[in-house]
């Protein structure tokens, strides 16, 4: 049996991990943390100073501005826990470094295994094609998200950037009358509207030719199950750092 706090538990996705908990046996929602307060069946507190229910693990689907202040307590408390919140500073995610050397931390800008697929994908074609080929990514999501671009589509990026021999220049959007579009440029573009949940297109562009890669979420639930297999996975290592693994090294 696993025991959970979730940080976050009344939001979108928060809501989403509490029916995947409910729907498994193994799994138990011994508290929840947020800002407001429900009807539960479950304890809800301010923060995770005020939790003193026995818990494995907590995982995090909240906001940026709380992720610091909770990995600071998790340290405290000597509580592995899953970071699922994306759009992350650069100080913050140092401080996930410097957390994850006292207690097992996991943390990914997407927490869909089609992702982490992807980015492998990625990764091997990469090398054949930056030559020649110009690179984009499109990335759609719902009109409530509030950070562009999303972390995923930076997270693509990067896993581009690890294995171009020329490093790319990101560029946000595309205007003007002038744009040149060289080859060591990679633009990155946001669509929001409606409620998609989440779409990434990578676009190798070539002479004649054209590679396009993928990935649709077709609900909140394909996060919400790959935080629980997280979660699942740093209680059976239990090892001081995980951020090396692939999966889990910090991206923006």
């Amino acid at each position: 049996m696993l025991n959970i706090i979730v940080n976050g538990c009344f939001g979108r996705m928060g809501q989403e991990l509490q029916e995947e908990i409910n729907s498994r046996e193994d799994l138990t929602l011994v508290a929840g943390i947020d800002r407001t307060t429900e009807d539960t069946a479950f304890p809800v507190y301010q923060s995770l100073a005020e939790v003193n229910e026995k818990a494995d693990v907590v995982i995090d689907f909240s906001h940026e501005s709380s992720v610091a202040t909770l990995v600071d307590q998790c340290v405290q408390k000597q509580l592995p826990v899953v970071i699922a919140t994306t759009g992350l500073s650069e100080e913050t995610k140092q401080k996930l470094n410097e957390a994850s050397r006292t207690i097992p931390l996991f943390y990914s800008a997407n927490m869909s295994l089609g992702i982490n697929v992807l980015i492998e994908a990625l990764q091997k074609v990469t090398p054949a094609l930056e030559e020649d080929f110009n690179i984009e990514i499109v990335e759609k999501h719902h009109n409530k998200k509030k950070d562009a671009p999303s972390g995923t589509a930076l997270l693509l990026a990067d896993s581009i950037n690890n294995v171009s021999q020329t490093k790319k220049e990101y560029v946000f959007g595309r205007e003007g009358k002038e744009n040149e579009n060289p080859l060591n440029e990679m633009g990155i573009h946001a669509v929001r509207g409606g409620t998609i949940p989440g779409e990434h297109t990578v676009i190798y562009a070539g002479n004649d030719e054209v590679l396009e890669f993928k990935h649709t979420a077709l609900s909140r639930g394909i996060f919400a199950n790959g935080a629980l297999k997280a979660a699942e996975f740093i209680q059976k290592k239990r090892s001081r750092n995980v951020l090396n693994e692939r999966i889990t090294t910090i991206k923006r």
